[in-house]
């Protein structure tokens, strides 16, 4: 004889037997708040480090304020972050150089965060 559970909106459910629980991690070698922690921490630096290069670029594009305080900020955290990458082009437009440094600094991050992030999910 074999058990089927009740239907219903306010019934419980219960498993078939063999079979885990719903919210529970069985033959997983991710437990809750391991690798997949240290990933998702590293897709929000990546992803705030791409936004500061965006926003560096779209600021200086449209020739924005250095004397605010959010500007300058993001010029400085820009020029931390660049790592060696913001004088790899030297067009003779400065303009055209600052985009693609700084697009290449942006790009380079993506690529590597998505790298460290499929190797930590191993």
């Amino acid at each position: 004889m074999s058990y089927h559970p009740p239907q219903g909106p306010n019934q419980p459910y219960y498993p078939p037997q063999g079979q885990p629980p719903y919210g529970e991690y069985h033959g997983d070698r991710r437990g809750p708040g391991g690798s997949d922690a240290v990933a998702n921490i590293v897709r929000l630096v990546v992803g705030a480090i791409v936004t500061i290069f965006v926003l560096h670029i779209l600021f200086v594009v449209f020739d924005a304020n250095q004397g605010n305080e959010f500007v300058s900020f993001i010029y400085g955290a820009a020029k931390v972050f660049v790592l060696g990458l913001g004088d790899v082009f030297t067009p003779d437009d400065a303009l055209l150089g600052v985009v693609l440094n700084y697009g290449l600094a942006a790009l380079v991050y993506l690529v590597v965060g998505q790298l460290v992030i499929k190797a930590l999910r191993r």
